[in-house]
C-alpha cells in the first residue's frame, strides 16, 4: 500500500499491484546447495569494495604506421600504440594511452574487471537462490 499526500484531503491510501513486490521477502531456500551459495555470496560481499581508481574496459596493444616513407615502420610492424576501449552511454569509446601510463592503467583495468566479476557472481548467486527457493516451495 502506498500513501500519497494530497493538497486538500491530507493522506490518501492507495492499494497497488506493486504491493506484492515491495513485500516480497528474500528467498530462504534450505539444503547444502543453498548453504554453499549463501556462504560464497557472503564471502564475496565481505571482500567487495569498489576500488576508487578502477577502470572499465580493456587495454590493447596495436601497431600503426606513421606514414613517413623513410620511417622504419613503413617496412616493419609499425609503431606500438596502447588503447583503452570502454563503453559510455551504450557507445564504444577508445582512448589512446601513453606508454608511460600502461602499467598503471593495466592495474586499474584489472581492478575494475575483478570488481565487475565479483558483482556478477553475487548477482548469479542471488538468482540461483531464488530459483532454489521457488523449486522448494513447489515441492
Amino acid at each position: 500500500m502506498f500513501y500519497f499526500r494530497t493538497r486538500k484531503k491530507g493522506l490518501l491510501l492507495v492499494n497497488s499491484a506493486c504491493n506484492y513486490t515491495s513485500s516480497m521477502k528474500p528467498p530462504k531456500p534450505k539444503g547444502p546447495q543453498a548453504a554453499r551459495l549463501r556462504q560464497r555470496k557472503h564471502a564475496l560481499l565481505a571482500g567487495l569494495a569498489l576500488p576508487p581508481d578502477a577502470l572499465p574496459g580493456s587495454l590493447a596493444l596495436t601497431h600503426r604506421r606513421c606514414g613517413k616513407p623513410t620511417c622504419h615502420c613503413a617496412q616493419g610492424e609499425g609503431h606500438p600504440l596502447w588503447s583503452l576501449t570502454f563503453m559510455v552511454d551504450g557507445k564504444k569509446r577508445v582512448e589512446w594511452i601513453p606508454a608511460a601510463w600502461v602499467a598503471d592503467v593495466q592495474r586499474r583495468v584489472a581492478a575494475g574487471r575483478a570488481f565487475k566479476d565479483a558483482v556478477a557472481e553475487v548477482l548469479t548467486a542471488n538468482a540461483r537462490l531464488l530459483v532454489l527457493d521457488r523449486h522448494q516451495r513447489r515441492a
